[in-house]
């Protein structure tokens, strides 16, 4: 069988939620407080974002924010690229 390769499969997750955390970036900055919460709404199925929706993020915070979200899903990513490796190992 096929064996994943761990570290491209841990960026290709890290990437793919750093352009998440950036397209939710675009929204806060681009349709304002009201418009960021009905979009999230409707993403949400309902949920209303309304009391946790904050839209004083400096750029500092943003930051650090989408490095901290890529390490966390490269991490996932890895560990997943990890597990299903082992699994074919075993068989």
């Amino acid at each position: 069988m096929y064996q994943l390769n761990v570290k491209k499969l841990g960026f290709a997750f890290g990437l793919t939620a750093a352009f998440l955390y950036l397209g939710c970036m675009i929204v806060m900055a681009t349709a304002g407080k009201e418009g960021t919460i009905t979009f999230f709404n409707s993403l949400l199925h309902g949920l209303d974002t309304t009391t946790i929706i904050r839209m004083d993020v400096s750029l500092t915070e943003a930051l650090l924010g989408i490095v901290q979200t890529f390490i966390l899903w490269w991490l996932i990513g890895a560990c997943i690229g990890v597990f299903y490796n082992v699994q074919i190992k075993n068989k």
